[in-house]
């Protein structure tokens, strides 16, 4: 199973011939990055505390800029879709981080091992930054997937070098001028280009690359990475899957998974790729969903809360899915609520949803991360049904499942894996920012948002005092009756 093609999504591949002029500007970046922070050592908390400040700053001033340049480079941008995910979910992130980093950075205590904390051995855990750290972001949130990063990695007292993605080019372009207007370079660098950036960028010896894409792509960039054995936090995608029970509200259910599926057209790495409801009620649910789509967005290709696909390509991308679809048997629901003609949609790249019904396995939106506003509707007979084709695919960024038994949302939280779960909604844990944010597997490595964010992009440096009193005697040669005793003591059940 593949996700979205490379084209979607930041790109970075094998170096080619004529790459090494671009790297060489990013690699005199990364130098006087790197050569600012060895000469002014660890930020204090307070300078930490305002260039964090200063992002939230950036974010707030300049709200109505970033809502035009994305409403720019979708096409058409949901202005409060934007104000929504974007800018105040980045500013909750770094708020949160804002607010707790002084007790992150404290030192941490550790216990000793018997006996050498007797004689006044002491153990604990330094947090120190890592230097520099790379971030590779994408289209789909290009500010969120930006900002809340760096709500751990400057909490961590880093810098931090930005390759924005080259598919939304005004909002890249403005990052670049924002950050150039508040940060010295030294501190914050945005850096846009194409793919022959995004190679480069892969490849500097940086202290930490965090990627955000797809897992083609990540490939690629964790080769990359490994040429200089720089640690890598990949957050990926693939199929999320949403499990309806037999005891749910199919109403509720059907509004919130369309909810999730709408949100930015369903150019989310969270959404909810494909559906199981139970065996004879996939028509209730296809009612259902039709109907909270209605309530939402009662017309599509003028409603200013529905956003665009982000090109004429993906969009293509996604009607070829739909053909495929229909050529292998699958019923294919249009889901459009004002009825309006296919040519309304065609000036800034709309797409009405639609849900498949019962596709093959072997379909595209089977097989491929959908990225858009496309749904699979597949019944089950018993959660075990359920669990066996979820295990049979790449582990999933998320899992959604609906319903009141406890002893089936437990049967499946126990016996399935994937980078987070939601229950009874979908996408929202990724709004919690003191859980963790990741994947597993193909959908990726590393968890960030909150203290986890701060351990991540931090250097655990673990430090031991010995004790004054010369134990070290004790477990020096000539060995004599105490170590044999100590030995005796130690070694037991």
């Amino acid at each position: 199973m593949t996700t979205a093609p490379a084209l979607e999504r930041p790109a970075a591949a094998p170096p080619r011939a004529g790459d090494a002029n671009v790297a060489q500007p990013l690699r005199a970046v990364l130098d006087r990055q790197r050569s600012s922070y060895l000469a002014d050592g660890p930020p204090t908390s307070e300078l930490r505390i305002d260039r964090i400040q200063r992002a939230i700053d950036l974010l707030v001033d300049h709200q109505d800029r970033i809502c035009e340049a994305l409403d720019a480079d979708f096409g058409h941008r949901s202005r409060e879709q934007t104000l929504l995910t974007d800018i105040m979910s980045s500013v909750d992130a770094l708020k949160f981080a804002r607010k707790r980093l002084g007790r992150w950075m404290r030192r941490e205590r550790r216990s000793v091992m018997f006996p050498l904390g007797l004689f006044g051995a002491r153990a604990w855990i330094d947090y120190q930054p890592l230097g520099v750290v790379g971030v590779i972001s994408p289209w789909n949130f290009p500010i969120n997937l930006t900002f809340a990063p760096l709500a751990g990695i400057l909490a961590a007292g880093n810098r931090v070098m930005i390759k924005p993605s080259e598919h939304t080019p005004a909002t890249s372009e403005l990052m670049r001028e924002l950050v150039a207007s508040a940060y010295d370079e030294t501190e914050i660098a945005v850096l846009p280009g194409g793919p022959e950036v995004g190679r480069a960028f892969s490849a500097l010896p940086f202290d930490h690359l965090l990627f955000t894409g797809a897992t083609e792509v990540a490939r690629h960039v964790m080769r990359a990475a490994a040429e200089n054995l720089v640690p890598v936090t990949l957050e990926l995608g693939g199929k999320s899957p949403v499990v309806i029970g037999r005891d749910a509200d199919m109403a509720l259910a059907a509004k919130r998974v369309m909810t999730g599926k709408m949100m930015n057209a369903g150019q989310i790495c969270l959404a909810p790729d494909y559906v199981f409801v139970p065996e004879g009620r996939g028509q209730e649910f296809s009612a259902a969903a039709r109907a909270a789509a209605a309530e939402m967005y009662p017309a599509l290709a003028t409603n200013p809360d529905y956003t665009s696909v982000v090109n004429d390509r993906h969009r293509e991308r996604l009607a070829g899915y739909l053909e495929d679809a229909r050529r292998r048997g699958a019923e294919v629901v249009d889901v459009n609520p004002g009825n309006e003609d296919a040519g309304a949609f065609e000036p800034k790249h709309k797409m009405a949803p639609a849900l498949v019904m019962e596709p093959s396995d072997d379909s595209q939106v089977m097989q491929q991360e959908i990225f858009g506003p496309l749904l699979p509707v597949r019944t089950y007979r018993s959660i075990d049904e359920v669990i066996d084709f979820v295990n049979a695919r790449p582990r999933p960024l998320a899992l959604y499942h609906f319903g009141g038994d406890s002893a089936e949302r437990e049967t499946l939280l126990r016996r399935t894996t994937s980078g987070g779960v939601t229950l009874d909604d979908v996408v929202m844990h990724v709004a919690m920012e003191d859980l963790p944010f990741g994947g597993v597997g193909p959908s990726g490595m590393g968890r960030y948002h909150g203290r986890e964010g701060f351990l991540t992009f931090s250097n655990q440096r673990a430090v031991f005092r010995q004790a004054r009193f010369d134990v070290g005697k004790l477990l020096r040669p000539p060995y004599g009756k105490a170590v044999r005793s100590l030995l005796r003591r130690q070694i037991s059940k």
